[in-house]
């Protein structure tokens, strides 16, 4: 069977702190995130970071530890991310806009790693993943997103 790409979902966005000192703001965040591995095989997976953009700017990034998922199951993944205050008071009139209306769109993106084993064969694997979510700026609810992965296999 030809292999299938995994489907990832942002469930939730959870402030768990905001930092002001001299030098910078930070907003520490937990995303949760339900991955769906579609395959009759196992696969495991090497630690990554996932790049976190507002307006096309760097603003901050997610760390996903390594790990496994068994064939055709779902699980949930919270990621603790940090977001760059500074960077964000670049872009202070878009960002004001954005709270006022209550929604904000942000973009994701994350490369990830591993190896599927098929028979007694190991294989690797590269899926690469898009994420476009727009955000309540209120209550960090998530309004509407758009996920898109590509997986490349390699045989050799």
């Amino acid at each position: 069977a030809k292999p299938k790409d995994p489907t990832f979902h942002l469930i939730s966005i959870k402030l768990t702190s905001f930092k002001i000192n001299l030098s910078n703001i930070n907003a520490d965040l937990t995303l949760t995130v339900h991955v769906t591995n579609p395959n009759i095989t196992p696969i495991h997976y090497s630690s990554t970071t996932m790049s976190i953009f507002y307006d096309g700017s760097f603003l901050g990034e997610a760390h996903v530890k390594a790990g496994s998922q068994p064939p055709r199951s779902c699980r949930v993944l919270e990621l603790p991310a940090r977001l760059d205050g500074v960077e964000l008071a670049h872009h202070a009139g878009k960002f004001f806009a954005d709270v006022a209306k209550r929604e904000m769109a942000l973009d994701a993106k994350v490369e990830i790693s591993g190896t599927a084993k098929m028979l007694w064969w190991e294989h690797r694997f590269k899926v690469h993943v898009e994420c476009h979510v727009t955000v309540d700026t209120v209550f960090l609810d998530v309004i509407d997103q758009e996920n898109e992965s590509q997986l490349e296999l390699f045989l050799a």
